[in-house]
């Protein structure tokens, strides 16, 4: 069995791969002070409540955006798991030419979702990541990595609204009946969340206008399911794709080892 591991600003995302079949996913809080003991007691303590034994874990593949922890889940997976993580990022075969200035500043997550989108659904397509950040990506007809676009998060904006004035308040992230809110907590919420989904519709607009027409778009990240029911922008919402990415990337990777001057694009 392959563990995959996305460790995100706010959530670190496992999931188990039996094959090609994700059999069990787990969310947790992105905790730069946890030590690879106290991540390995906790992901060991996980896998059996959804029928996958430790031991059964033969490989790890991850993706970070936070070097901390990569460093963490390189230790926890030779200690606890007897085996070295491949962890996505300059050298490794990933399947997909990164066309960006500079690759090297492509983050692992975008390249595997990259990878994972090309893979199900052929391109263009046009991946919009909703994390901490909300990231837009652009895989060409061919399966190249184009480029994209970062913009603020759903809670990172309302956080940065709550905490930069003085009389508004936090309030729970949901759709209000109508865009004109009556009171101050359903205005924030349609400021934050509709005016949200009209950026998303404004870039993807404008990825179409220079990608081509028939470019497909994948919502992916915590926040996407919310963005998706107040828009119909959307060819398909797949909550798994960086996982199924990191699958990807390590079969590709576990077959060029076994076949000694395979090729694959970086």
């Amino acid at each position: 069995m392959l563990l995959a591991i996305d460790i995100g600003n706010t959530n670190v995302t496992m999931g188990v791969f039996r094959d090609d079949d994700l059999v069990a996913t787990w969310r947790m809080a992105t905790d730069t002070h946890r030590l690879p003991d106290e991540y390995a007691l906790l992901i060991r303590s996980l896998l059996p409540l959804k029928g996958v034994q430790p031991d059964e874990i033969e490989s790890i593949a991850l993706c970070s955006v936070v070097p901390p922890l990569t460093q963490v889940f390189e230790e926890l997976g030779a200690v606890y798991f007897d085996c070295t993580p491949l962890v996505v990022g300059t050298g490794t075969r990933t399947g997909v030419r990164i066309l960006y200035e500079n690759p090297r500043d492509v983050g692992a997550d975008r390249v595997a979702d990259a990878a994972a989108a090309y893979g199900l659904y052929g391109g263009p397509v046009i991946v919009v990541d909703f994390g901490t950040a909300t990231v837009f990506d652009a895989i060409s007809r061919d399966g190249d990595y184009l480029g994209g676009a970062i913009a603020s998060g759903i809670n990172l904006t309302a956080e940065a609204l709550y905490q930069r004035t003085s009389q508004l308040r936090r309030v729970e992230l949901v759709a209000p009946k109508s865009a004109i809110g009556r009171n101050t907590a359903t205005a924030i919420q349609s400021g934050i969340l509709f005016g949200h989904v009209g950026m998303v519709e404004a870039m993807v607009d404008r990825f179409k206008r220079e990608m081509g027409g028939d470019t497909r778009v994948v919502a992916t990240g915590g926040m996407a399911s919310l963005v998706h029911r107040e828009t119909a922008i959307f060819d398909d919402v797949n909550l798994d794709l960086t996982l199924i990415g990191l699958r990807i990337i390590h079969k590709l990777n576990a077959d060029a080892a076994k076949t000694p001057g395979g090729t694959a694009n970086e």
